[in-house]
């Protein structure tokens, strides 16, 4: 198989970047298969395609910018009320209003994390501390927190990129801290969907500045739809609202969120894939001399390369000759060029990936 052309030495900031790569490579996007993205392996639910088609009829008018028909059935999904959910154009588009809407005077971000917590928070204006986890702690928090300084906290759970959780009673415990000092805590649970139980949505009545962050994109498999919620108290969700742009989520998107939330034989599937294959991920990995997998509890799985001379950049650019997309993960704060990451898939597919990881260290 042909080497890549020359690739940018930079990585991309995010995932899934799959066109750009394709146009670099000089290769249609089918060829590519993308672990760098970490998206629902079934696919979107197949109830989508009716949906779509029965929302074209609606294509005439604005949107609901209220979203109420979704809210209705996300209250019914989470045993929450409408008035404690706004949903937004993917959870982006919500941490961006959280940092122009809430104007913090000081934001502290649990690292390694997402990237765009930061960006939102630069983009209001807002200076920013780090807390960084470790690695014998699966990069999640497992210390206490020093928050003193800040208003406002961004905590992903399960973390990003590792996929491990917090333990419930340290994560109840520092809601109760940060709440009883005036801080916001926004906790990310854009993949919590894989291990519902573990959500702390069932805490939005007791902490007052508890904002979570929930999306479509992952568990779904609707990434490109745009489509995120969050969930927190009323007046919260007033003041949010009163500065959303408008119209910011469409009826195509709105009747695919109501479809989603309807098939619980997918969600039902998707849980059960993804564990299976996880744990069959994780297996063989552990057998490739140099590899170090983090343990995770969703669909994607945090790698550290120990071989001498290797980097993740590296790894990524032999692997790409190989028609397989990992993501790099140099660029999290808190990781170094050893580090990358894999969406867990399907069986076969998986196989593939591990049939080039051996090849390339192999080599």
């Amino acid at each position: 198989m042909n080497r890549p052309r020359v690739l940018p030495e930079t990585p991309p900031p995010h995932g899934g970047d799959v066109y750009q790569l394709a146009r670099d490579l000089g290769v249609p996007v089918r060829e590519l298969l993308d672990f760098s993205a970490n998206i629902n392996p079934l696919g979107y639910p197949p109830g989508i395609v009716a949906a779509v088609l029965a929302a074209l009829e609606e294509i005439c008018h604005y949107p609901d910018r209220r979203c109420a028909a979704l809210r209705q059935d996300l209250s019914a999904y989470h045993g929450l009320s409408p008035e404690q959910i706004l949903v937004g154009n993917g959870s982006t588009e919500l941490i961006y209003l959280i940092a122009r809407a809430l104007g913090p005077a000081k934001g502290l971000i649990v690292a390694p994390a997402f990237s765009e917590y930061e960006q939102a928070l630069g983009a209001a204006g807002v200076p920013v501390d780090f807390h960084f986890t470790g690695e014998v702690d699966n990069f999640t928090l497992a210390g206490p927190l020093d928050f003193r300084g800040a208003d406002l906290v961004f905590l992903a759970n399960p973390a990003s990129p590792s996929g491990a959780l917090m333990r419930p009673e340290s994560l109840l415990e520092l809601a109760a801290a940060l709440d009883a000092a005036g801080v916001f805590l926004v906790l990310d649970e854009a993949f919590i969907d894989f291990m519902e139980e573990a959500s702390l949505k069932t805490g939005l009545a007791r902490f007052p500045r508890l904002l979570v962050l929930r999306s479509f994109t992952k568990f779904f498999g609707i990434p490109g739809m745009r489509l995120g919620y969050l969930l927190a108290a009323p007046e919260l969700i007033d003041r949010l609202a009163a500065v959303q742009e408008p119209w910011s989520v469409n009826t195509m998107a709105q009747a695919m969120g109501r479809a989603c939330l309807a098939d619980g034989d997918y969600q039902a599937r998707t849980r059960t894939l993804v564990r299976e294959e996880r744990e069959y991920l994780l297996a063989q990995l552990a057998r490739l001399e140099g590899l170090t997998a983090f343990p995770s509890a969703v669909n994607y799985i945090l790698v550290k390369n120990t071989r001498p001379g290797w980097t993740a950049a590296g790894l990524r650019k032999e692997m790409l000759g190989q028609r397989v997309v990992i993501r790099d993960a140099a660029n999290f704060r808190g990781l170094d060029e050893r580090f990358f990451r894999i969406a867990v898939r399907r069986r076969e597919e998986n196989d593939r990936l591990l049939k080039a990881l051996e090849h390339c260290l192999s080599m």
